[in-house]
């Protein structure tokens, strides 16, 4: 069996919630930044546009506030152990900021193996692109419709719909879907 490198999404993967409508209900804008983030998990608004404008919302927040909710996102913590079990073949592929994840990664123990978004400039990160980078066999795992394109260029390809809803453009590429983190974790263990 080929040695995989294991590619996840981080919101609503390895955390129990969307971290954006999360740090938003911080200044009472949890309801418009929920719409826009189901819009773009749905395929309904380019992700890119979406994110753009879900960053808008937020820009009045201080980063070491954002960094301070985001350290007490819910894991899904069977999912996370994995990642920290296993952190030289994890990678987590996200559209996050990077200076709002940063302290995040590290405590996953992935602080020089993630792909995101960069702040600077408001650099949205193109999952596709990313995953062209690897020359290992890859399993990658999501739930919205901008993880499509990553797993679909999966060896396996894992829909995990343990916090939400699996996006249908993911259903159509997966090679495989997970509803429970058990069941997730325990098929990832067996790929070992």
């Amino acid at each position: 069996m080929s040695e995989y490198v294991f590619l996840f999404d981080l919101d609503a993967t390895i955390t129990k919630v969307e971290i954006l409508p999360e740090i938003s209900a911080e200044i009472g804008k949890d309801k418009e930044m929920r719409e826009l983030t189901e819009r773009a998990m749905r395929g309904e608004i380019p992700f890119e546009r979406s994110f753009r404008e879900r960053v808008s919302i937020l820009k009045d927040i201080p980063v070491s506030k954002v960094r301070k909710i985001v350290e007490n996102i819910p894991l899904n913590e069977q999912v996370a152990a994995f990642i920290r079990q296993n952190s030289d073949r994890c990678y987590v592929i996200t559209g996050n900021l990077d200076i709002w994840i940063e302290d995040l990664m590290k405590k996953l123990g992935v602080g020089h193996s993630f792909y995101c978004s960069k702040a600077e400039v408001i650099q949205v990160i193109d999952k596709a692109t990313v995953v062209n980078s690897f020359d290992k066999p890859f399993v990658a795992i999501g739930d919205g419709n901008n993880d499509a394109d990553m797993i679909a260029a999966a060896e396996i390809g894992i829909g995990f719909g343990g916090v939400r809803d699996i996006a249908p453009a993911v259903l159509k590429s997966a090679t495989h879907a997970a509803y429970s983190e058990d069941k997730l974790c325990q098929f990832l263990k067996q790929l070992l």
